[in-house]
């Protein structure tokens, strides 16, 4: 029975899994946790040699678990956190640590791209479907430039970390075009580096590797990387795709009319598309699909499952008590509290902004509020309202993307589907609210192991075990459950909805003055 592998290049750490090709059920698993760096304010490294490590060990203790069945092992597939820009020399050698997609260092820099005549957000809109933020890949370089100008002129590749660790297992240099889409050097809509947009701003295209399919091959494992895993060599390693893109992969969202909503720390909503969208005010991410020739858009805001476990940890003292006695998960007596109470929490509206705001605001200096307290307000009002507030906020990512077509006027995204993964997923009242702020279906999939997963289904069709990703996708993938969204519900939910987005508006400047006070 063929055997695929899927290799995570997390933040906090890197998890591989061994997948049957032909039952897709996880056989084995392991996880390799290393540090995260922060030498300054805002700063986020990590050394690419611990990706490296945590690779080879990982997967030597798959090799151990699989025993004799480690010769059927056909194919290793790749993902990884997005935009870390791991810097190699001319020999290959890694320069400095990696700067990470969580780094906010480059401010300076991502003003510089938009103030750049050539370039400006029409530019970016155009060349490459998105803002120029923090996280990305380019403003790292233009940092480095004008911050450490004699390591920058070192630099003779900058690969993502799930790229680096490929180049590890297999000496060959590459990429695929969902991380490069992260790199705001890349052109989704022409699946190559932007040779205008580099010129642009002085940085040269060779530094970027070759880009090419999520299911493409990307090497095979050398002798020397079997002998230290116990793996055979030769394994084919395919290249993968970034991690969101890998996660959509691993719950079925390959076909349009499927989206998926996370709900981990951050929130993100991702949809599949058949066409590169722009948003008009690039308030969606816009990139390269796994799925060769697709795309998808993507929303992210930076508390949901966070602003839940604020709520927990700052004013849940009687919950975490109660949830000790009884053995019980807190979040578990927080959602059954808030199922009491009716939609609407008593008038009380959430806004979960506690680390700021990405979609739809891009507003660092927005700020978290409960509004509508009164004296008949209760915890059970509150709770719900929490709850209320972070759907909301994967909500608004949700009207964006209805709301786009192309600019000559092509339908906008149908939605008919929403595949939930993390924390949220685990929960019958949150599903159920969900589907009704959402107003759409959404649905539990037998996929519980992220995007090491989507990797490994990614490897499956890279080796030929099936003749497509989507393909792959159905077989491995599969729908429990589905909750439709109760109508009278969800008309009430779009009114309250509406109110949610307008209190931003409200606060807006109010945010900024209580930042000066802080």
């Amino acid at each position: 029975m063929a055997i695929v592998i899927g290799i995570d290049v997390g933040t906090s750490g890197l998890k591989a899994i061994a997948v049957e090709a032909e039952r897709g059920a996880a056989v084995a698993s392991a996880h390799r946790e290393y540090p995260l760096s922060t030498p300054h304010p805002g700063w986020a490294e990590q050394d690419p040699e611990d990706f490296a490590a945590a690779a080879l060990s990982a997967l030597g203790e798959l090799a151990h678990a699989l025993g004799p069945r480690r010769g059927d092992v056909k194919a290793i597939g790749l993902t990884g956190q997005m935009h870390s820009a791991v810097l190699l020399d001319e020999a290959r050698a890694v320069i400095r640590p990696a700067i990470l997609w969580c780094d906010t260092r480059t401010t300076a820099e991502c003003e510089a791209i938009r103030a750049n005549a050539k370039v400006g957000d029409a530019g970016l809109a155009r060349l490459v479907g998105n803002r120029a933020l923090e996280g990305f890949t380019l403003p790292k370089l233009l940092w480095l430039r004008a911050h450490e100008p004699e390591t920058f002129a070192r630099v003779r590749t900058v690969l993502m970390p799930k790229d680096f660790v490929g180049m590890r297992l297999t000496g060959e240099l590459g990429t695929d075009d969902s991380d490069a889409s992260g790199t705001l050097a890349f052109s989704p809509g022409d699946r190559a580096f932007s040779a205008e947009l580099l010129d642009a701003v002085g940085v040269p295209r060779a530094i970027f590797p070759g880009s090419a399919a999520s299911n493409a091959p990307l090497g095979r494992l050398t002798a020397e990387v079997a002998a230290a895993t116990g793996l055979p060599e030769g394994t084919l390693v395919v290249r993968g795709a970034a991690d969101n893109a890998a996660g959509a992969v691993g719950l079925g969202v390959v076909r349009g009319g499927r989206a998926m909503a996370s709900v981990g720390t951050s929130g993100v909503i991702l949809a599949h598309t058949d066409r590169w969208i722009v948003e008009p005010e690039m308030r969606l991410h816009s990139f390269c699909h796994a799925v060769p020739g697709r795309f998808y858009l993507m929303g992210v805001m930076l508390a949901a499952g966070g602003a839940l476990r604020w709520y927990r940890d700052v004013l849940c003292d009687g919950e975490r008590v109660g949830a000790e006695l009884r053995k019980v998960d807190p979040y578990e007596i927080i959602t059954d509290t808030a199922s009491t109470a009716k939609p609407g929490a008593g008038g009380v509206v959430f806004l979960p902004y506690l680390m700021g705001e990405r979609t739809p605001h891009n507003d660092a200096a927005a700020r978290g509020a409960f509004v509508g307290l009164s004296a008949r307000t209760t915890k059970a009002d509150v709770s719900r309202a929490v709850l209320e507030g972070i759907t909301f906020g994967l909500a608004d990512s949700l009207s964006l993307m209805r709301g786009v077509g192309q600019p000559n006027g092509a339908a906008p995204v149908v939605i008919d589907e929403i595949r939930l993964t993390g924390g949220g997923a685990r929960s019958p009242f949150w599903r159920q609210l969900m589907a009704d702020v959402f107003e759409a279906q959404v649905a539990i999939t037998t996929s519980t192991e992220g995007p090491a997963y989507g990797a490994a289904l990614l490897g499956a069709a890279g080796a030929g075990l099936f003749s497509s990703v989507e393909e792959a996708a159905d077989a491995f993938v599969h729908v429990v459950s589905r909750i439709a969204p109760d109508p009278a519900r969800a008309a009430r939910y779009r009114d309250i909805h509406a109110v949610y987005q307008g209190l931003y508006s409200d606060l807006r400047s109010r945010f900024r003055e209580l930042g000066k006070l802080a």
